[in-house]
């Protein structure tokens, strides 16, 4: 754009600007730079930190031996370092949480971009995001409490802390993620779609399961992609229910044998473990195998998702991301794989008269369905649909109640201004909510102006290119980093090599590391949804660069930031793995006077009594209540400041 012979675009500065301005802005885009390329540095060191306390376990033991091997003993007479157990234990549970979630995930994401009215809607998924906001650990509780008893009473086994309660668990806990990216997915696909399939005589069902699902398929992989590493990369509510042996099942698919993971083997033994051993070193090995791993899924979900996001999925002539072959016998070999893990577990585990029925009503189904009118076969589909999402309302509100019906009766006046006493049995929790507010406050004027440095810089000062990509890589390998590698990694650098200790700043920065990609994305977002004529016309009156942005362009994306900061707060007070070797401690008395100190936590304080104190039960409700209704408490402030300045913003 060319104005008074002076280019006004990318980077430049108008005429008439003095050269201390000229300086200034160069000073405060270098600036914005350190600060993007922040996120790339952070993920090299978490590697770089990892591999340097892992690395000498291999000098004892070779690789294969240490992935291969059958046998995790650290602390026998002869240690035994093979993780093969433990891997496997990993794939089990993570595969038994994806045929748990995915067919309840998908048929929800169907029904709220294709079957719910506007009302429905509304309230579907707040909902969906309100079981997103729930605290891991607050997970684990449960299913410690409800989940395994139910387990053990119903299929009348000794324990039911099991490879089926840790699934079950991770696939109440995949749900949200896999529901909001699926919806997402097919929600973005064109009406031009629908329209015509319905126009050439196809029903509903039709048109849905035959054109919208699988152009939509791309999208719905990248979102069981991302509930896989959701489900791989969490510590604590698999440590709490699997009943953490670290034993390969016999026979492999005996669901009700207990199983370990690698995040809970890191969550168990890290504190426990002498510092330099070979069994610290091997425990840093483990977290590099875990972080690779996710890693890789992560990646393998963001190519799809960025691709997506370019329109290529959907634009004539284009080559699909994911070719249509290819998601045929992904599909098939999905369903094949999907009806074997049903039929495993209902001759393995279900009782005979359910196994019978379902088999029955399967095969039925199957030889009996081209009998079928197409009128028949859209209303047992969309009832399937309906039942699905009432499956996953449901797990809402049982949890909901269960935390809340037995939670109230705790909450007293005392149990919310008194500090704990007889190990958490008696007093109250006043110390770990101001610590969790401590922590979560450092944490976010930590992780806030990193990241809106960064995103201004991807936004406003750079094109897409090796940089800007390499700066949103890094980004993305941090968001999907698990958070019991951000504890490991605050407690070998910032706790150990950096010599701070045990402490609430310790506890801060390593928070603000693990929320700084959820600031960096919800404000890159917020800049782009601000039109590109405002920048052009603040630089055509002769503003410089930084005066459009912090003038023009900041103000009006003030609500997204906002939205992006209080979702940080949610999921900083809700964490319990990232500041257990870092920050947390289980009982004190009185608030810390320095940061250099530690601090009770709420999820901390949870873990501990649910785990370890016996004989607690009203006290562990009522903490876990008091920390539900803080964490939910900013998810729901966050959707209600999004859905203020959305309808602002149509009005």
């Amino acid at each position: 754009m060319k104005i008074a012979g002076t280019s006004i675009g990318f980077g430049t500065i108008s005429p008439g600007i003095s050269r201390s301005s000229v300086l200034r802005e160069q000073l405060i885009k270098t600036l914005f730079f350190l600060t993007a390329f922040f996120a790339v540095i952070v993920i090299i060191f978490i590697l770089l930190f990892l591999l340097r306390d892992g690395y000498p376990i291999l000098e004892q033991v070779s690789l294969p031996d240490f992935l291969l091997g059958l046998s995790w003993e650290p602390t026998a007479a002869v240690p035994l370092y093979g993780i093969l157990p433990i891997i496997v234990g990993t794939l089990l549970v993570t595969i038994g949480a994806m045929v748990f979630a995915v067919p309840l995930s998908i048929g929800c994401a169907i029904y709220i971009s294709e079957l719910a009215s506007p009302r429905v809607k509304t309230i579907l998924k707040p909902a969906i995001e309100l079981l997103a906001g729930i605290p891991s650990v607050v997970y684990g509780f449960f299913g410690l409490i409800v989940l395994t008893n139910f387990i053990r009473v119903t299929f009348n086994i000794p324990s039911g802390n099991t490879w089926l309660a840790a699934s079950v668990l991770l696939g109440i806990m995949a749900l949200p993620t896999i529901v909001s990216v699926s919806e997402d997915a097919i929600s973005s696909v064109p009406c031009e779609f629908r329209e015509g399939s319905l126009a050439i005589g196809a029903t509903r069902w039709q048109t849905i399961s035959r054109v919208i699902v699988p152009a939509a398929l791309s999208g719905i992989a990248a979102a069981i992609i991302l509930g896989i590493g959701r489900a791989i990369g969490e510590t604590m509510a698999v440590l709490m229910v699997a009943g953490n042996a670290a034993i390969i099942p016999v026979p492999i698919w005996n669901i009700f044998s207990p199983v370990r993971t690698l995040t809970g083997t890191l969550g168990i033994e890290t504190g426990e473990v002498s510092i330099g051993s070979d069994h610290y070193h091997a425990l840093f090995a483990v977290a590099v195998v875990l972080l690779l791993i996710t890693l890789v899924i992560n990646l393998s979900a963001v190519a799809i998702l960025r691709y997506l996001h370019e329109g290529r999925r959907i634009r004539p002539g284009r080559k699909p991301f994911i070719s249509p072959a290819v998601m045929d016998s992904i599909g098939g070999a999905g369903k094949i794989l999907l009806a074997a893990a049903l039929l495993i577990f209902l001759l393995a585990a279900a009782p005979w008269w359910l196994a019978a029925l379902v088999i029955l009503a399967g095969g039925a189904w199957y030889f009996g369905r081209d009998r079928l009118s197409q009128a028949t076969i859209q209303k047992c589909s969309f009832a399937l649909i309906a039942g699905a999402t009432l499956v996953v309302l449901a797990i809402l509100v049982i949890i909901l109640q269960d935390i809340i019906v037995h939670g109230l009766p705790a909450l007293s006046w005392d149990f919310l201004t008194q500090p704990p006493k007889d190990l958490g049995r008696a007093g109250g929790i006043y110390p770990a909510i101001v610590g969790t507010l401590y922590l979560v406050t450092g944490a976010i004027a930590i992780a806030l102006p990193l990241g809106v440095g960064a995103a201004i810089y991807l936004v406003e000062y750079t094109r897409e290119g090796i940089i800007t990509r390499l700066i949103r890589t890094g980004a993305d390998l941090l968001n999907g980093t698990p958070s019991i590698v951000f504890g490991l990694f605050g407690f070998a650098f910032i706790v150990l090599y950096l010599n701070v200790g045990v402490s609430m700043i310790a506890g801060q920065i390593t928070l603000a590391l693990m929320v700084l990609p959820t600031v960096i994305r919800t404000t890159e977002e917020s800049l782009k949804n601000i039109p590109q004529s405002l920048r052009e016309g603040s630089l055509a009156l002769g503003a410089t660069k930084w005066q459009t942005i912090s003038k023009v362009v900041l103000p009006p994306a003030v609500p997204g930031i906002v939205t992006g900061a209080i979702l940080s707060i949610g999921r900083a007070a809700g964490e319990t793995a990232p500041i257990m070797f870092t920050a947390a401690v289980f009982s004190q008395r009185f608030l810390p006077s320095s940061v250099f100190q530690p601090v009770m936590a709420l999820p901390y304080h949870l873990f501990i009594l649910a785990t370890n104190v016996p004989n607690s039960s009203t006290n562990r409700y009522g903490t876990a209540l008091v920390l539900l209704m803080l964490v939910v408490g900013f998810y729901l402030v966050a959707i209600l400041v999004r859905t203020h300045f959305q309808n602002k913003a149509r009005g």
